[in-house]
């Protein structure tokens, strides 16, 4: 396996949607998305990842840096960005945000996850930004 550190946003996405699916596979669709995301969390760690929760983005304006509070779920690796969700319809807004978290940190590449599937792999999107 390539060296963590130095892997690809492609190759991180990789392994955070086979994660996903197994996490999925275990406890299924219906619980809340705070179990989700310290399920996945959990695991992504357990494989050697950097994962940071609830990480703050800043909105700045005219140089100034205003508070409204945007947090994105996960940051893995300091690369991609992992919004979770556990609703039964994802709505245009929800990939407006993980849009937005991406070009406000100028990452390349976010994965907005819904867990309320019957198979969670119909509830999960690439968002890109630049890639």
């Amino acid at each position: 396996m390539t060296n963590i550190k130095s892997m690809t946003e492609n190759e991180i996405s990789h392994i955070i949607i086979g994660t996903a699916i197994e996490i999925h596979k275990n406890v299924g669709a219906g619980i809340f998305k705070s179990a989700y995301e310290n399920a996945l969390a959990y695991d992504l760690r357990d494989i050697g990842f950097n994962v940071e929760q609830q990480v703050p983005m800043p909105f700045i304006y005219k140089g100034v840096k205003q508070d409204v509070g945007y947090r994105i779920d996960l940051l893995v690796n300091k690369k991609v960005i992992v919004e979770i969700k556990s609703v039964e319809k994802l709505a245009p807004i929800h990939f407006k945000q993980t849009l937005t978290y991406l070009k406000l940190s100028k990452l390349k590449l976010g994965l907005l996850i819904n867990f309320d599937n019957v198979k969670v792999i119909d509830g999960i999107h690439r968002i890109v930004n630049g890639l």
